[in-house]
């Protein structure tokens, strides 16, 4: 038994040292390398959890209340020049090609800047790409837990010229939950709007009318 209990600590001291380089990685790579680095890491550890925030309409909204339905969840803030309005674009792009079957995913962007991103702020970003992207925000606390359930990092630093004087590095991978907030799949966000699509066609589970898929 002792035996067991110390290799039972020996493995969760490296699912967490892995955790760790992912973080790091998270800041410093983004984009495919961060894929690469977090999908390498799926059979290690869970991706996802309970959460409570507030959506961009001011209601409190938690996960048990998209039990049933995908999510494409994105962490990012407003303030972001880059990264950020580029992949919401994209992934509105990628949830056109999919026709109808858009219908099945609600598109999540959480904000990690709860200090500048309040409902308002978080409801004219996201609706100026598409009424239908859920903004999130919460406080510090709710937006820190959130942050650590998908195992994503984010950090002020400064930024001349923007406003209150800091920009945010964060991690920026695209997460595509199921129905039980189970991990489906990850998703470089420099992939393509066609590549998504794709994807996320094979990913969803079969229309009535379309045979079985395989997944990828």
């Amino acid at each position: 038994m002792a035996r067991g209990t110390q290799q039972d600590r020996i493995r969760a001291q490296d699912r967490r040292a892995r955790w760790a380089i992912a973080a790091v990685a998270a800041v410093l790579l983004g984009g495919a390398a961060l894929y690469r680095t977090v999908a390498g890491l799926l059979p290690h550890a869970r991706i996802g959890g309970d959460y409570t925030l507030v959506d961009d309409r001011g209601r409190t909204v938690s996960q048990a209340m998209f039990r049933g339905r995908y999510t494409l969840i994105y962490f990012g803030y407003t303030h972001c020049i880059d990264v950020c309005p580029l992949t919401l674009a994209t992934v509105t792009a990628a949830l056109a090609e999919l026709g109808p079957r858009q219908d099945e995913i609600v598109p999540l962007f959480i904000s990690v800047d709860p200090a500048r991103d309040t409902p308002a702020v978080v409801h004219r970003y996201v609706t100026s790409f598409s009424p239908r992207i859920v903004g999130l925000t919460g406080t510090e606390a709710e937006i820190g837990r959130t942050l650590a359930a998908f195992h994503a990092l984010a950090r002020r630093r400064p930024g001349p010229g923007q406003a209150d004087g800091y920009l945010m590095d964060h991690s920026s991978v695209l997460y595509l939950m199921d129905g039980n907030n189970r991990l489906v799949s990850l998703f470089p966000v420099d992939s393509s709007a066609p590549d998504i699509a794709q994807r996320l066609h094979r990913l969803l589970p079969p229309a009535r009318h379309e045979p079985g898929r395989q997944g990828a």
